[in-house]
């Protein structure tokens, strides 16, 4: 089975001025660029033929499957971005009380636009999901380093 979250090698650019239409998106998505590449100190790469990554980790569940993810990600889908920030953490769930008006995915946040949420809060959620991941599985960030 091949993973979505496949690095593809296509140019984040194109993608962002191609398929994301809305004006806001289109905004907000470079706004997301500056603050996930400021975190990370990685530059944007293509996952799949939509996500936005920075950095990587490698994981393997107790199922064997195993694969590499972007430390942080986002997507900036027609209905709402979907941002792959998220670690189960007890911090993370406690941040999310303040994060601002979101829906929650099983393993990611939907918002509509940025607007709509504490950026500040947001920052703290990637700080969270960074160390978690960095402690927990092979990660090429390290918080600070960013």
């Amino acid at each position: 089975m091949q993973n979505k979250t496949t690095f593809t090698g296509l140019s984040v650019d194109d993608f962002i001025e191609s398929a994301v239409k809305n004006p806001q998106k289109k905004a907000d998505s470079y706004t997301l660029i500056r603050l996930f590449k400021d975190l990370t100190g990685k530059d944007p790469k293509m996952y799949g033929p939509s996500i936005i990554g920075f950095g990587t980790y490698h994981y393997r569940y107790a199922s064997g499957h195993s694969g590499e993810a972007p430390v942080l990600g986002f997507s900036p889908r027609a209905s709402a971005i979907s941002l792959y920030i998220y670690s189960d953490t007890d911090k993370s769930r406690e941040l999310l009380q303040s994060l601002g008006k979101f829906e929650m995915g099983k393993a990611c946040i939907y918002v509509k636009k940025l607007s709509d949420i504490d950026l500040e809060v947001l920052k703290a959620l990637c700080k969270e999901t960074i160390r978690f991941l960095y402690e927990q599985y092979s990660s090429d960030v390290v918080l600070g380093q960013g």
